[in-house]
């Protein structure tokens, strides 16, 4: 007999106003004339985001256990792992408002006819907030799904919206959409090695439960061959996601050839909630069998800090570069997750939003470098820059240097913690790599500081544009955030250290 669910609306609420306001902005596309799309997509989904995040704030107050029949996890970690990712899609939100960076007609090839119409006619691309909508909605639901089909849903329902948010640049077309194509099929590995890993989980345990999962170790008389291969892929599935080497081949193609708001959108948001999934499995159901993953994810940490650092050296575009980044900053966060305790844990939340903001900022400073072909992310027409816009060079040099964590930026805070807590657990392998490179890395981080401001700046037009009022609000946010949370870092680690539970 059919035994009808019963759904906790009230702690699921956050993720479904954020459908919804997703919905909504279907219904604009499709009713509304395409002059005014743009001021109501804009003002619906940031409206959305903040009702979403209000929202949250009163689940922190009134937290169950569970909530849809056990499939989603309602606990400090799940709800401060979502309210970062509002706070920061928000945050890109406003430099996406800026359409100037999408093609008008997405679909056009580009240099065609239809394309040059598109552009005369000034019809702008909105369709992107809906998608960036849908996108948040899978984000906020992967890291608190509590058994694998929800994890795997809500993957595919975060992925498939930026996989067409990637390719619809307004410039350099071709490299757009062949970033859209190279992120589509490393999402496809992607979800094949988690589906796999899936399979043989569930062949091991008979459930597709996280904790049941977790204590099938113990009472499971399946073949342990089993538990291991699934262990094994489900989590190559996930480094994908994250950037991991060896499975970030494509991830600077994807980083250069999307729109710059949508590169920040992914870098900050998407890996939040792909370390906040990874965190939920690896302190939740394998905890028990860490005796069997940790040497694997030890040494993809340390390869993943060492060649990400040295590959960012070599890079000549700043968007790569940053890519580069992101690949290192995965290292350092699975540095956290191998600590395999509460300091580990806490750590790895504080440094993920600290490296969002940054991250945000970053992008947003990117996006205002042009010269009368667009946006230009060659590092040596970035020289000189500093003469002809000091605020902004040294909003970037800010940035740059949490990246490093360098002392008084929230980037040193961060790796600090997730040292102090790998040091803790006795990691000393992946603390003495991850220090050095940091080190290794800050030499490319002071590069470009010293490219921005102590090089002669060429003669070919490269200028940085006034932001609009929403980029300046974006870019502002993340600076501060940045350096209040490197001088006063109590101010989110009283936080983190209390929100850091994890339903088992």
């Amino acid at each position: 007999m059919f035994t009808m669910p019963t759904l906790n609306y009230a702690q699921l609420a956050p993720i479904l106003i954020v459908l919804g306001g997703a919905l909504l902005g279907v219904l604009v596309e499709a009713f509304l004339g395409k002059r005014q799309r743009g001021p109501v997509q804009v003002t619906l989904t940031l409206g959305t985001l903040v009702i979403s995040f209000a929202w949250l704030l009163h689940v922190k107050n009134d937290m169950s256990a569970t909530a849809a029949v056990g499939s989603v996890a309602t606990d400090g970690f799940g709800i401060f792992v979502q309210g970062a990712i509002l706070v920061l899609a928000f945050l890109a939100v406003l430099l996406i408002a800026d359409n100037d960076h999408f093609a008008p007609a997405a679909s056009a090839l580009p240099g065609s006819e239809e394309e040059a119409v598109a552009i005369s006619s000034g019809i702008r691309t909105t369709e992107v907030f809906p998608l960036t909508l849908f996108a948040v909605a899978g984000m906020m639901l992967f890291p608190v799904a509590s058994d694998f089909i929800t994890l795997f849903v809500a993957l595919e329902v975060l992925s498939l919206p930026l996989y067409i948010m990637t390719g619809l640049s307004r410039r350099r077309r071709l490299m757009s959409q062949e970033a859209a194509l190279k992120y589509f099929l490393l999402g496809a590995y992607s979800s094949a090695f988690f589906l796999f890993g899936i399979a043989f989980l569930y062949g091991y345990s008979g459930t597709l439960s996280l904790t049941d999962v977790g204590t099938a170790n113990i009472f499971s008389a399946g073949s342990p061959v089993f538990l291991y291969i699934g262990m094994v892929f489900l989590t190559i599935g996930l480094l994908f996601k994250v950037g991991a080497v060896p499975f970030h081949s494509w991830t600077p193609d994807v980083y250069q050839g999307a729109p710059t708001p949508i590169t920040g959108f992914m870098a900050a948001c998407t890996k939040i909630a792909a370390f906040g999934a990874l965190l939920r499995i690896f302190y939740g159901a394998f905890f028990l069998m860490q005796l069997q993953w940790k040497p694997f994810l030890t040494t993809i940490a340390i390869i993943t800090m060492v060649l990400g650092s040295i590959a960012a050296m070599t890079q000549r575009d700043i968007k790569r570069t940053l890519a580069y980044s992101s690949i290192t900053h995965a290292g350092f966060l699975l540095a956290g997750v191998v600590a395999l305790n509460k300091a580990g844990l806490a750590a790895s939340m504080f440094y993920l939003v600290a490296y969002g903001f940054t991250t945000v900022g970053a992008f947003g400073i990117v996006t205002l470098v042009r010269d009368s072909s667009g946006e230009v992310t060659d590092l040596s027409k970035w020289a000189g820059l500093a003469k002809k816009s000091p605020l902004v060079s040294v909003a970037m040099a800010l940035f740059l240097l949490s990246f490093g964590g360098v002392p008084m930026t929230s980037g040193f805070i961060s790796k600090f913690s997730i040292f102090t807590a790998a040091y803790q657990s006795g990691n000393i392998a992946i603390v003495v790599v991850g220090v050095l490179s940091s080190a290794i890395a800050l030499f490319f981080y002071l590069r470009v500081v010293l490219i921005l401001f102590f090089q002669e700046a060429p003669t070919d037009g490269v200028s940085v544009v006034i932001p609009s009022v929403m980029t300046r609000i974006a870019i502002g946010i993340c600076a501060v955030m940045t350096l209040v949370l490197g001088i006063y870092p109590n101010l989110l680690l009283n936080l983190v250290n209390t929100m850091a539970t994890l339903v088992h």
